[in-house]
C-alpha cells in the first residue's frame, strides 16, 4: 500500500498536506496556554515550511514561475525579518492588523487574477468558480481596509473613538444588498464581468472602512480578533479559486478560532458578538464618565512616592498586580519581573491579574510577561482572581485604565457599562501608576483614582517600578 502512495504524485501530496495540516491543528492546541505557547509556534512554523516546500515542488520543473516565486519569497522573508527585528512588543497589535490586511489583499489579487486569467470554463463549473471569486474577493476587500483601519487605531494615527454616521445600519445593510445584487448580473455576464468585480470591491472596501470605524477603543482586542477570523476565512476562499485543498484547511482553522475567541472575548466583555460584526451596532458615543447619579464629588487625587510605595509593599503579605497597555508602552515588563521576585524573596504572595482585553491585541499582557520570565503560575485570569482582592493588602495597577473602571459596573450612562472589569477597588491598598490624569482608550475617567485607599504613583511605569525594587532592596 505504502509503494502504491509513493508511485502517485498526487497521494504524496495528500499525505505531505495532511501531515501539514495536523502540525497546524497542534499548533492551535499549543498556543491554547503559556507553557505550550513555545511548542504550538514550533508545529505552526514546521507546518508551513512544509505547506510551502510542497506547494513549490507542484511547479512545472521547465516553469519560469519558479523565478517568480523565490524572488517573492526572498523579498518576504526580507521583510518578515526587519519587521521582527525592529517592531518592539508595544508595537505587536498594530503589526498583527497589519499582517492581516495583507492576507485580505492577497485574496483580492487572487480573486481577481483567477478571473481574469483561468481558461474558460461552462455549466455548473463556472457558477461555482465565479461565485468561489465573488466571495473570496468580498472578503478579502473588507478584511484588507477594515485591517488597515484598526492599525492606524492602534498606533493613534485614527481617533480611537467611533464614527457614528446617521443611519450607518441601513447604509452598511444598502452596501451588502448592492454586494449581493451585484453578483447576479456578474455570474451572467459569462466571463465578461470583471467591472462588476471591481465596483464590489470597492464596496466592500467601504464597508471594512466603515465597519471598523464605527467601533470604540475598549472593542478594539475584539476586532483584532475577529480580523484575524476574517482574515482566515479569506485564504480559505482563495484556497478554493486555486484549488488547494490545505490552504482551505488553514483558512478555515484560522476562521473558526478566531470567530471563537472573538466571541469568548465578547463575552468576557458583556458584549454581544454582532455588535463587534456589524460596527457597533447597539453601541453610543464614548464620553467621558457622567458624574455620580448621587451627585457625591468624586474626591482628590491622593499621589504618592516611590519610596513610600515600597515601605507599603513590605508591610503586605499578598500582593496583585495589574498590568495594562501603560506597562507595554514603557516597556516595563522586565522591571516587573524584578520586582516580583523581589517580593517573592520577602516571602510576599504575588499574583498578576489579567483582564481578557487588557492592551491591545487578545493575550497582549500574557506575551510580554512570558518575554519577561514571569511564572506561568502566578498570572491569573480575571474569573480566577477577581474573589480574591478583597483579602488582597496592596494592587499597583500598571498603565491600566479601563480593566479596572469601577463605573462599569455602576455608571449606566458609561459606554463600557456593563463590561466585567478586575474589581481592583475592593483590596485595603491600591497604587496606580500612570504618566498623568488622561483618560483611557475608550476615553472614559475612572473613578477609581479617587477613591480613599487609592493613590496615584505618576510617572514612567519602567522608571517608577526601578525605584521601587531599589527601594526594597536598600531596606
Amino acid at each position: 500500500m505504502l509503494e502504491r502512495v509513493i508511485e502517485n504524485p498526487q497521494n504524496v501530496m495528500t499525505v505531505v498536506y495532511l501531515l501539514a495540516a495536523i502540525l497546524f491543528i497542534g499548533s492551535l492546541g499549543g498556543l491554547a496556554t503559556q507553557e505550550s505557547a513555545r511548542r504550538g509556534n514550533t508545529y505552526g512554523m514546521i507546518g508551513m515550511v512544509i505547506a510551502v516546500v510542497m506547494t513549490i515542488l507542484q511547479l512545472s520543473p521547465d516553469s519560469e514561475a519558479y523565478v517568480l516565486v523565490g524572488l517573492a519569497m526572498v523579498l518576504g522573508a526580507a521583510v518578515g525579518v526587519v519587521m521582527a527585528i525592529k517592531v518592539a512588543m508595544t508595537a505587536m497589535p498594530q503589526m498583527v492588523a497589519l499582517l492581516h490586511s495583507f492576507v485580505g489583499l492577497a485574496a483580492v489579487l487572487v480573486g481577481v487574477s483567477t478571473y481574469v486569467g483561468v481558461e474558460p470554463i461552462e455549466g455548473a463549473q463556472r457558477i461555482v468558480h465565479e461565485i468561489e471569486v465573488w466571495l473570496g474577493v468580498a472578503i478579502g476587500a473588507i478584511t484588507f481596509t477594515g485591517s488597515l483601519v484598526s492599525w492606524g487605531k492602534l498606533r493613534g494615527s485614527i481617533s480611537g473613538r467611533p464614527l457614528l454616521l446617521p443611519g450607518r445600519h441601513a447604509l452598511n445593510g444598502v452596501v451588502v444588498l448592492g454586494i449581493v445584487g451585484l453578483a447576479v448580473p456578474f455570474i451572467s455576464a459569462h466571463g465578461a464581468g470583471l467591472t462588476l468585480l471591481l465596483v464590489m470591491t470597492l464596496l466592500a472596501s467601504l464597508l471594512g472602512v466603515h465597519l471598523v470605524m464605527a467601533i470604540g477603543g475598549a472593542d478594539m482586542p475584539v476586532v483584532v480578533s475577529l480580523l484575524n477570523s476574517y482574515s482566515g476565512w479569506a485564504a480559505s476562499a482563495a484556497g478554493f479559486m486555486l484549488g488547494n485543498d490545505l490552504l482551505i484547511i488553514t483558512g478555515a482553522l484560522v476562521g473558526s478560532s478566531g470567530a471563537i475567541l472573538s466571541y469568548i472575548m465578547c463575552e468576557a466583555m458583556n458584549r454581544s458578538i454582532w455588535s463587534v460584526v456589524f460596527g457597533g451596532f447597539g453601541t453610543g458615543d464614548a464620553k467621558s464618565a457622567a458624574p455620580p447619579a448621587d451627585g457625591a464629588e468624586q474626591g482628590e487625587v491622593q499621589p504618592v512616592e516611590a519610596d513610600e510605595v515600597s515601605d507599603l509593599l513590605k508591610e503586605a503579605k499578598n500582593v496583585i498586580l495589574v498590568p495594562g497597555y501603560g506597562m507595554a508602552v514603557a516597556r516595563a515588563q522586565h522591571p516587573v519581573e524584578q520586582l516580583t521576585r523581589t517580593l517573592r524573596e520577602k516571602n510576599i504572595q504575588v499574583r498578576y491579574a489579567i483582564h481578557p482585553v487588557a492592551g491591545r491585541l487578545p493575550g497582549h499582557m500574557n506575551v510580554l510577561l512570558a518575554e519577561a520570565g514571569v511564572p506561568y503560575d502566578i498570572v491569573l485570569e480575571m474569573d480566577e482572581i477577581n474573589d480574591e482582592f478583597p483579602e488582597t493588602d496592596v494592587v499597583l495597577v500598571i498603565g491600566a485604565n479601563d480593566i479596572v473602571n469601577p463605573g462599569a459596573q455602576t455608571d449606566a450612562s458609561s459606554p463600557i457599562y456593563g463590561m466585567p472589569v478586575l474589581e481592583a477597588w475592593k483590596a485595603s491598598n491600591v497604587i496606580v501608576l500612570k504618566r498623568s490624569m488622561n483618560v483611557g482608550y475608550a476615553g472614559v475617567a475612572n473613578p477609581l483614582f479617587f477613591n480613599e485607599n487609592t493613590q496615584m504613583l505618576f510617572g514612567d511605569a519602567r522608571d517608577s517600578i526601578e525605584k521601587i525594587v531599589a527601594a526594597m532592596k536598600l531596606g
